[in-house]
């Protein structure tokens, strides 16, 4: 196939690679970020995705998106799909369908998890919304940048399941972090600790797969100093976003609110800017109770 890819950053560029290693035709723009060896360079978005059949975008927020979106489809050529693999507002995510469909073209909002390490191994999640016909379009894609692409619904789908992931994952690595720190000061071995939580009731991807604490369980950002594998401020939208979309919809979720304001005040008032957010244990260590 012959893609348009727009976003070239931490996350877009080994996509981009991976779907160019595939054997596809690659076209990349980002405003700063260079293409990846064999990536052709285009100069603006609409050198990007003239003659694409398909246009990939990977772009920090609702608002960019909407504004390349008005940019790059009248100059898309029918038939072709749009596919956002932003993690945006669901209300963004639908308003770009709705003008794609109608200028004659498929329309996919494709939110990932697995974060730089799954782009870069192609190992990625897709959670996508959108027509069948769209999906079954860009599935050889999905493929090729991903181990897993589950078709969630129509527009806006991706981004509900990809909002609802990460509530729950902004939440259970809080509690996973705030369970080390009270073990630490209950004086109980945290390899100990790991090995009954991890194989009992509290077991979860943030403990087992994940987990906080250095030298503990399989690698994690948690041995690198916590180098972000997937950085606090990202959380902290992902999780704001989650609460954007309970309000809309009158939805009660008190968890994802506490975690929010938790990744708030680590951004924002504290250190956690340019750190994984799994250092919120080394936080929860430093403290004691409010």
């Amino acid at each position: 196939m012959k893609i348009g890819f727009i976003g070239l950053g931490n996350m877009g560029a080994p996509m981009a690679a991976n779907l160019m290693r595939a054997g596809h035709t690659v076209t990349g723009f980002d405003l700063v970020a260079p293409c990846p060896e064999g990536v052709h360079k285009a100069q603006d978005v609409l050198e990007a995705v003239r003659g694409a059949d398909v246009v990939l975008t990977m772009l920090p927020n609702g608002a960019i998106l909407r504004d390349v979106a008005a940019q790059v489809i009248p100059a898309m050529q029918a038939g072709a799909v749009l596919c956002d693999c932003s993690t945006v507002d669901v209300d963004s995510a639908r308003a770009v369908a709705d003008l794609a469909v109608a200028a004659g073209l498929g329309a996919l909002d494709a939110p990932v998890s697995g974060g730089v390490g799954g782009a870069a191994a192609g190992t990625l999640t897709f959670m996508v919304g959108g027509s069948d016909a769209a999906f079954a379009t860009v599935l050889p894609l999905f493929e090729s940048m991903g181990q897993k692409a589950v078709h969630c619904g129509a527009a806006g789908a991706g981004q509900a399941a990809k909002i609802c992931n990460n509530m729950i994952l902004g939440a259970t690595m809080a509690v996973t972090c705030e369970a080390f720190a009270l073990a630490d000061k209950l004086g109980l071995d945290r390899a100990r600790m790991f090995d009954v939580v991890s194989t009992s009731s509290g077991y979860s991807w943030s403990m087992n797969a994940y987990c906080p604490a250095p030298g503990i369980g399989p690698q994690s950002p948690a041995d690198n100093d916590y180098k972000p594998g997937f950085a606090a401020e990202l959380m902290l939208k992902d999780l704001r976003l989650s609460q954007q979309a309970a309000e809309a919809v009158d939805a009660d979720t008190p968890m994802g609110a506490r975690a929010t304001e938790l990744y708030t005040a680590f951004v924002e008032s504290e250190d956690g800017k340019g750190r994984d957010f799994s250092a919120l244990l080394p936080r929860f260590v430093a403290r004691g109770r409010a």
